[in-house]
């Protein structure tokens, strides 16, 4: 798999139910697995707490994001010398249920970032075999595209990363949509205009690109970065030295004056690439989640609670749910059962504390009886 397709138009996903109990004593078979898959590069984010459940950067990785329920209990459990045949028994517990946000991060060596119209197309079609769509208008890229270099015993996979503008880390233009991706990249190739056709300033351009990444990530000014004076063709050598200078007095030693389009000085880029890329360690996972540390504690369950909704008294909670489903109402010693649960849990002195009185509503679940002292 290479993309979220499969999810557009389907958001849920229920897992099969187990068996029922059979006879003599057998458990009934535990329901099936769902298994979902991804592309690699995929990060699960649990919506309730944007907690980072699965960051997917290898093939064949696999996590439980969502855990199945607890099976119930037969009757045969319940039998003692004096009740041999118990008419009643305790019901299974439902599985989790989660709301999930599902990003997919491309995982690339090499990032091509700039503004649009720089070249960032031009350069990823001259350094591998890729074909990605050309113009000479804004906003020509619209997803990313990924190639391969192939530099004799070394390849590294390039991202061209669609044009930025200001404000992208805010979400202007193709803002968030593509930013994320640059993340995962070992390397960026900044890509400049520095014939300047259109009247943009190339030291404007290259330090305003700069700016928004890290605005969207201040580790991203960390990240490596070869910086490439694109249409060299097209300026005068008094503008590209002007840029060079002013790029390399920042701190920025790799700089490279080429023309993608002409095909100069493409070699001797890609040589510098493949050599930094060779020495970086494996892709930079920057989702890298940390396992939930356990902490096992002795707490009182919170068994129920009890709202009044047009004169009815609702108790709801997974313990009262649970005690409701186990309970065989035509069973006398069940129906005991059930009652002494409600008295020693203090459901009976909550009610009472609430003002129910004789006669009036109690309701659990779809249960509903009169209460009676």
């Amino acid at each position: 798999m290479t993309t979220l397709q499969n999810f557009r138009f389907k958001h849920k996903f229920v897992a099969a139910d187990g068996s029922k109990g059979m006879n003599r004593k057998m458990y009934g078979k535990g329901g099936e697995d769902l298994v979902i898959g991804v592309p690699v590069g995929t990060v699960i984010r649990d919506i309730s707490n944007d907690r980072i459940l699965a960051d997917f950067t290898e093939d064949g990785q696999t996590v439980i994001v969502a855990k199945g329920g607890k099976g119930g209990i037969g009757n045969m459990h319940y039998a003692n010398a004096i009740r041999q045949a118990p008419q009643f028994a305790r019901a299974g517990e439902a599985g989790e249920e989660k709301e999930l946000y599902i990003e997919l991060k491309l995982i690339a060596d090499v990032g091509l970032v700039g503004y649009p119209n720089a070249g960032k197309s031009t350069l990823l079609s001259v350094m591998t075999k890729a074909k990605p769509k050309i113009a000479d208008y804004p906003f020509t890229t619209l997803e990313p595209v990924l190639g391969v270099v192939q530099d004799f015993d070394t390849s590294f996979v390039i991202a061209d990363i669609p044009g930025l503008i200001d404000n992208a880390h805010e979400g202007a233009g193709l803002g968030h949509d593509f930013l994320r991706h640059i993340e995962r990249t070992r390397l960026l190739i900044h890509v400049v205009d520095v014939s300047a056709a259109d009247g943009r300033d190339p030291i404007d351009d290259f330090n305003s690109i700069n700016d928004e990444l890290v605005q969207f990530n201040p580790l991203l000014a960390e990240r490596p970065q070869v910086v490439v004076a694109n249409k060299c063709d097209a300026a005068t050598s008094e503008e590209i030295g002007m840029f060079v200078e002013e790029v390399k007095a920042q701190g920025f030693e790799d700089v490279f004056v080429i023309s993608a389009a002409a095909r100069i000085g493409i070699q001797e880029l890609t040589d510098k690439v493949t050599e930094l890329v060779s020495k970086l360690p494996p892709v930079v996972i920057h989702d890298v989640f940390d396992e939930e540390e356990k902490v096992y504690r002795f707490e009182k369950e919170d068994k129920f609670s009890i709202d009044i909704v047009d004169g009815v008294f609702e108790i709801t909670g997974t313990w009262a749910n649970r005690v409701m489903e186990s309970t065989n109402f035509d069973d006398p010693d069940s129906l005991a059962y059930f009652q002494r649960a409600m008295i020693s849990a203090g459901v009976i002195e909550a009610l009472k504390e609430k003002g129910i009185e004789e006669g009036d509503t109690v309701k659990i679940g779809p249960l509903e009886f009169d209460f009676i002292e």
